[in-house]
């Protein structure tokens, strides 16, 4: 007994060193959302330039004078002061120009410079880890309660109380924290009275890099430096930030502790779930509290005189015959493509679907996904799971695939729509976490990470060319349903609770109904798309229901345009082709699409094909 009480006190105090450096990452990405409402998705790279960084400058010290405990000290400051100066060149050279743009596109250019930055990393530090050693003295032991505990996280331990307690004096005693109070509270009124916003917003990135940095530093010693960090922290720095209230610096504390003592604990307790666990954490707190442990309902930024959502009008003439003329050269792609050439239009059928899906739910729904990979990949597994224990072919795994999908987003659906803004979007993420952990760790059922092969289509459309058909009649055809869908009573209704939910009540419209049966309408449309995905590849893995999966999603709706119907089009056409292009033509093809993204973004801020629209209306007049 003895003994198991030692051994928890060790795990409780390796959970207090976790939560100080993630409280570091959490509090900075806090700090720049609750003052500019900006998504940083970037935020994970600063982290990964505190890393390296810090190797570097620590290295080059140490050559210098010796591995003094001092210039060990000076080497992660220094390290975190250059990451704060890249994150304020960040946003005086990006994000400055799109502030007036809708927040979603910040959110993508944000993405751009995460691709941009993995390669440059790449480039100048090479794709091998980078272990930094521990200097003699940071390699001691401390006796606690007859157990060896690490030094360096004794220390961590102290780091984050006391960088709290820094950040308390600089809000509650300095012209420019009171300053970020402020405008956390209401930044349009703070422009009023005369404060230069894009000074404070420099100040705000400065310091929120500044945090992420210091907290990819002062890691290294326990950890390597790889090109993995950027990614692997972020969802558990929005997980943070999200459980203890956007905006909300003694929040990211509170749930920072509680965050990685779950993990601490659980790693013990129930490791079959450790990947699940703090998205179960995050999942549970927004159910009680929908605004985070300290958290408020934000006030959203103000939209410009006169900027409002554009009036969905019927197509003009012109584009429906590009698009059957598109439609017609795809059909008859067996004609003049090869093998390849009809992989892709396959590919692209399925994910011009999944993109239309999640436009449902961000157009007309104004409901924001950050998980919607979690029903793309039910979908998959739909399928497959019918093969593997079933037997069943394709023509009834094709109907399991959606009914899967759809079930699970009618299921997390009742929960979601019941939140708003980032808390919503983080949930749907929370839950896509909770199915891949399963996919990932239920090896029983799924496979794990070998993932389920086998997955063929019938003896019939194992011909491309039939197989394109099949996929073309039924991705397309789901599309234009959707489409169909937001042209319909439907449409205008989910439009209507979108746009102003009193008014929408108030003529007997139920808000939370309508985004609710949108959801489960893009869930299952997902699932089509996942279904017919898994036939075409022959094989399920967890991947198809990863982050980076339902950032593709978002990626290709934001890129074609939210507030056009034909955006998901345009945009699941515009990235898969151009990342494909990339992929085969450019060495550095994560920092050319970064740089792509940035540019269509600063170009588009409406998305493509709400550029296009716009022009067309300018010119010949709207259409009805």
């Amino acid at each position: 007994m003895v003994a198991r009480v030692d051994f928890l006190l060790v795990q409780f105090l390796t959970g207090l060193a976790n939560a100080s450096a993630l409280f570091l990452i959490a509090s900075g990405l806090t700090v720049i959302f609750g003052v500019t409402r900006v998504v940083n998705f970037a935020h994970g790279s600063f982290y990964m330039l505190g890393a390296y960084l810090s190797w570097t400058i620590v290295r080059a010290l140490w050559d210098w004078g010796g591995r003094e405990p001092w210039l060990f000290v000076l080497g992660i400051l220094l390290a975190a002061l250059a990451v704060g100066a890249i994150g304020a060149l960040v946003e005086i050279l990006l994000l400055r120009r799109i502030y007036r743009a809708p927040e979603l596109f910040q959110l993508l250019a944000t993405f751009g410079v995460v691709l941009i930055v993995q390669d440059i990393t790449l480039a100048l530090w090479g794709p091998e880890d980078l272990p930094l050693p521990r200097p003699r003295w940071l390699r001691a032991f401390i006796e606690v309660a007859g157990e060896r505990f690490p030094l360096h996280d004794l220390i961590l331990i102290f780091v984050g109380p006391a960088v709290l307690g820094l950040l308390w004096l600089l809000f509650q005693r300095t012209r420019f924290g009171i300053l970020v109070r402020a405008a956390t509270e209401d930044r349009e009124m703070v422009a009023a009275l005369g404060v230069d916003q894009r000074a404070l917003f420099t100040g705000v990135f400065f310091l929120g890099s500044t945090l992420a940095g210091l907290g990819g530093a002062i890691v290294l010693p326990s950890q390597s430096a790889n090109l993995q960090m950027d990614l692997a922290i972020i969802a558990e720095a929005f997980v943070v930030v999200v459980v203890g209230g956007m905006g909300s610096v003694p929040g990211a504390f509170l749930a920072s502790l509680l965050i990685a003592e779950v993990q601490a604990f659980g790693i013990v307790l129930v490791p079959k779930a450790t990947l699940v666990l703090v998205f179960l954490v995050m999942a549970a707190v927004l159910m009680v509290r929908p605004y985070g442990l300290l958290g408020r309902p934000q006030a959203h930024a103000r939209a410009p005189a006169g900027s409002v959502s554009p009036v969905v009008r019927a197509a003009p003439v012109v584009l429906k015959v590009v698009g059957a003329a598109a439609l017609a050269l795809a059909a008859a792609a067996p004609l003049y493509a090869g093998p390849y050439g009809l992989t892709v239009l396959t590919e692209l059928a399925v994910f011009i679907l999944f993109a239309a899906s999640l436009h449902l739910l961000m157009g007309p729904g104004g409901v924001v996904s950050f998980g919607h990979a979690a029903y793309f990949g039910l979908g998959a597994y739909g399928a497959a799971l019918g093969v593997r224990f079933l037997a069943v072919p394709m023509e009834a795994g094709l109907v399991l695939a959606p009914l899967l999908a759809g079930l699970f987003g009618l299921v997390f659906g009742w929960f979601v729509v019941r939140l708003s803004g980032v808390y919503l979007a983080m949930l749907t993420l929370a839950f896509a976490q909770i199915v891949w952990a399963a996919a990932f760790q239920w090896v029983e059922l799924t496979g794990g990470d070998n993932g389920i092969l086998g997955v063929w289509p019938s003896p019939w459309a194992r011909d491309k060319a039939l197989f394109l058909w099949l996929a073309l009649a039924l991705c397309l055809g789901a599309t234009l349903l959707l489409r169909r869908a937001i042209y319909a009573p439907f449409g205008y209704a989910l439009r209507a609770a979108r746009d102003s939910e009193l008014r929408a009540e108030a003529i007997g419209l139920d808000a939370a109904r309508l985004r609710l049966v949108a959801f489960v309408i893009a869930a299952t449309s997902a699932g089509i798309a996942g279904g017919v995905y898994a036939y075409a590849k022959g094989s399920v893995f967890p991947t198809y229901i990863s982050i980076p999966k339902s950032v593709d999603a978002l990626l290709m709706v934001l890129l074609g345009g939210v507030q056009t119907v034909s955006g998901p089009i345009v945009g699941a056409i515009a990235f898969h082709g151009l990342f494909l292009t990339l992929l085969q033509w450019v060495e550095w093809w994560r920092a050319a699409l970064g740089l792509a993204i940035v540019a269509l973004v600063l170009a588009f801020p409406e998305g493509i094909a709400g550029f296009v629209q716009r022009r067309w209306e300018a010119r010949f007049g709207a259409t009805s």
